[in-house]
């Protein structure tokens, strides 16, 4: 592969996880923010900012350990099940409109009469959930990306865990200080929670090849993921699946009151 297409698709696969990051993180935001209402005033953006950190931490030592089990076929099965199990739950709670708020309500009522250190503790936890989704979207998307000339960090290639890494932090950074800007652009176009779902679902699709195409299983050739055909085919449909998000009638029907 050429140098500069080789460049050039971990950037772009870096760019898809960092905004998907930032359509999820709208919605994690939301939760801490639930976490965080019973607190005084003073304490509400301290705790969330302790969290956050404590949260660092913890993804740091998630995306260290899986790392070495990136590679295990049974961990992609298992990851690609739940990602598609995510992505289409929501997408079925929306078509049916039925989005479930359960969380949220969960959420508030378990902080409700709660101490500060708890609460930092309750949106650390809180975030670490939320970074499995994540974290599985991010080695997803790496997994398919070819070889780079970079050392081999436990089970997976350099510049993959790299890929893992960088998405990792930036849904921490846009959870901190992007979340509203976010939060602001799915109330203008609200389809496009649902369409950040739906990516997860093809993300884990593209972890299903990755496991269909592993050594151990053999059901596709171990190349096809890295073929020409796949990652064309592959980010197609996840543009497609953008662009329906973004031109959705329900991000019309949402600003003709404000018209």
């Amino acid at each position: 592969m050429p140098l500069e297409s080789f460049w050039l698709e971990y950037a772009w696969a870096l760019l898809i996880l960092i905004g998907l990051e930032g359509l999820l993180s709208a919605d994690n935001a939301l939760v801490l923010a639930v976490i965080a209402k019973h607190l005084p005033e003073n304490q509400k953006k301290k705790a969330i900012n302790y969290g956050i950190v404590m949260a660092f931490v913890f993804r740091f030592a998630a995306l260290f350990a899986i790392s070495f089990i990136a590679n295990v076929w049974q961990i992609q099965a298992i990851g690609a099940a739940y990602l598609l199990y995510l992505g289409l739950k929501h997408i079925i709670q929306a078509r049916i409109g039925k989005k479930d708020k359960k969380d949220r309500e969960d959420a508030e009522n378990d902080a409700a009469g709660k101490g500060f250190w708890p609460t930092v503790g309750k949106i650390a936890l809180a975030d670490l959930a939320f970074a499995i989704d994540s974290i599985l979207a991010a080695v997803a998307l790496a997994l398919g990306l070819p070889d780079s000339p970079l050392r081999d960090f436990g089970g997976m290639d350099g510049g993959q865990f790299i890929v893992v890494v960088l998405g990792g932090i930036a849904g921490l950074v846009l959870i901190k200080f992007a979340a509203t800007w976010f939060i602001k652009l799915l109330s203008q176009r609200p389809a496009l929670e649902t369409t950040a779902y739906a990516i997860v679902a093809w993300v884990g699709v593209k972890l299903a090849v990755i496991t269909l195409a592993h050594e151990d299983i053999g059901v596709l050739n171990h190349h096809f993921p890295h073929s020409t055909a796949w990652t064309l085919v592959f980010y197609g449909v996840l543009v497609a699946i953008a662009l329906l998000g973004w031109f959705a009638p329900a991000n019309k029907k949402q600003s003709q009151p404000g018209s």
